[in-house]
């Protein structure tokens, strides 16, 4: 049971160290090429207009 606890804490480590990869390669990747950057902006700026649209709210509020 220790071992598979183990083998289960190590993969989610595994993942959120791949995931913290994947965003600083995407941020280094959006300040080399500014219309990566540009890009990023209208993909939040859409998700942010479709989500308005559609009324789901998203508060930092508990």
């Amino acid at each position: 049971m220790h071992l598979l606890r183990f083998l289960a804490l190590l993969f989610a480590l595994i993942g959120i160290l791949a995931g913290c990869a994947v965003a600083v390669a995407l941020l280094v990747l959006a300040l080399r090429f500014w219309p990566v950057l540009l890009i990023f902006a209208l993909a939040i700026s859409l998700f942010g207009w479709l989500l308005k649209r559609i009324g789901i709210r998203i508060t930092s509020r508990r």
